[in-house]
Order: structure tokens, then C-alpha cells, then sequence
């Protein structure tokens, strides 16, 4: 391993131990929100524009994962359809009302709003719309990062119920090229990955215990087929992906 990558791992662990005692009490808090809105039916969804959309997919569908959850996936806020483009909208007024209304949010539901800066238009709508319907918004951000460039605009920690600070510095990146000024190793998608699997399985453990935690198995798997196919039927009428 050469010195930069063996930085780069260093860094990446350091920042997860940390978080680990750092964010013990919100992750609670985060699950518990969760588990309330998994025993009433409810759904959680996940959104986040640019990279931060790939938390979504993370969680969509997944081996391991919660059947209830609902990825936001709408193409010109993400990379594949233009990512110079994407940047755009992630800071326009007025987009992303449209696209949250065809997945019938109720009260009770759950989003999870991942956002680095936490600063732009597109995940602080999203939470201003869950919370006028009704449902508790859990952000995942940098709370450095968005105090840093709010410059006396709202941020999304200040509209979020529960606010999950990855602690990360502005602008992502954390290692320094020397000579050169600039900066390499994002870690937001690591850190925000890591941060809510961890909480999905605390709220799996939780509903199994009452022998209901809704989790996909892996396609390759010995009875994943008919699990998997029920958990579908089940869900499906409120997750337009599946």
C-alpha cells in the first residue's frame, strides 16, 4: 500500500471511530423515529441530489436491507442525465415539490435527507415539503461544511428533526497533494453509507424481535426468491421503483 492510500484508509477509519461515539445519541434517535414509523406502516424515504443520491440507491432493494424504505430517484438531480446540469437544479427554487408528489408522502412517513454542504435549495425544500405533510425529516450532513458557505442562508440542520453530523470538513475532500494545493479522498459517501446501514440494522434488530423486520435477502441466496417476492407485493404500491 502506498503512503497515499494508507492515508486515505487511515483518515476514512479514524472519521468512522469517531463518528461511532459522536453520533451514538442521534443514530438512536434516528432509529427510534424509524421504528415508530415502521410499526405504523409507514415508509422511509431517501433522498439527496448529486453524489449524495447514491445514499438512496444504497438502501433500495438491497441484501440486508429494510423493504419499507423508498429511494427519491429523479433523473436531472442526479449524475448519469448531467452532471453539470444536476448542479443547477440541486440549487434551484421550485423543483423538487414536483418530484417528491408522485411518491404520496404521508404523515407518519420518514425522509432521510443526505446533504454535505446542506445548503442547497433542492434537500431544504424536501424537508419544508415532508414537514408540512407531516413526516419527521432526518438529515445527514456537515455541519462545518454548511456554517462555513451558509453565509445567513437556512441550512438543512435547521430543519431537520433529527440532525446526523458526519463531521466532515468543507468541501469533501481530506487529503492534501503537496506542492499542488489541491485536495483528493471524498469520504461523505463512505461515511453517510456506513452511518445509515448501521441505523437500518438497529431498527431490523429491533423488529425482529417481535418477528417482523421486513429485510431483503440476496437474490443468490437459499429461499431468497419467495422472501423477496413477498416483501415486493407487499411494498410495492408505495415504492414506484420496485
Amino acid at each position: 500500500m502506498t503512503d497515499i492510500t494508507d492515508a486515505y484508509f487511515s483518515n476514512l477509519i479514524g472519521r468512522l471511530e469517531t463518528l461511532k461515539q459522536a453520533l451514538a445519541e442521534p443514530m438512536a434517535q434516528a432509529a427510534a423515529v424509524i421504528l415508530d414509523a415502521a410499526r405504523g406502516d409507514k415508509r422511509v424515504y431517501v433522498f439527496g441530489t448529486g453524489h449524495s443520491h447514491m445514499l438512496a440507491e444504497e438502501v433500495h432493494y438491497r441484501a440486508g436491507g429494510l423493504a419499507f424504505t423508498v429511494p427519491v430517484l429523479v433523473g436531472s438531480a442526479m449524475l448519469h442525465e448531467g452532471a453539470v446540469i444536476s448542479s443547477v437544479y440541486e440549487r434551484t427554487q421550485g423543483l423538487v415539490r414536483p418530484m417528491l408528489e408522485r411518491y404520496g408522502m404521508q404523515p407518519g412517513d420518514v425522509i432521510i435527507i443526505a446533504s454535505n454542504s446542506g445548503v442547497n435549495a433542492a434537500p431544504i425544500e424536501a424537508a419544508d415539503y415532508a414537514r408540512e405533510i407531516g413526516a419527521k425529516v432526518i438529515a445527514i450532513t456537515s455541519i462545518a461544511y454548511s456554517s462555513a458557505i451558509a453565509n445567513g442562508r437556512r441550512r438543512l440542520a435547521d430543519v431537520a428533526d433529527v440532525v446526523l453530523d458526519n463531521g466532515l470538513p468543507p468541501g469533501d475532500a481530506v487529503l492534501d497533494l503537496e506542492g499542488t494545493g489541491l485536495r483528493v479522498g471524498p469520504v461523505s459517501t463512505a461515511v453517510g453509507v456506513t452511518v445509515i446501514n448501521a441505523i437500518f440494522a438497529e431498527v431490523a434488530s429491533e423488529l425482529s424481535k417481535s418477528g417482523d423486520a421486513p429485510v431483503y435477502l440476496s437474490a443468490n441466496m437459499p429461499g431468497a426468491a419467495e422472501i423477496n417476492q413477498k416483501l415486493v407485493k407487499r411494498y410495492r404500491p408505495r415504492n414506484p421503483h420496485l
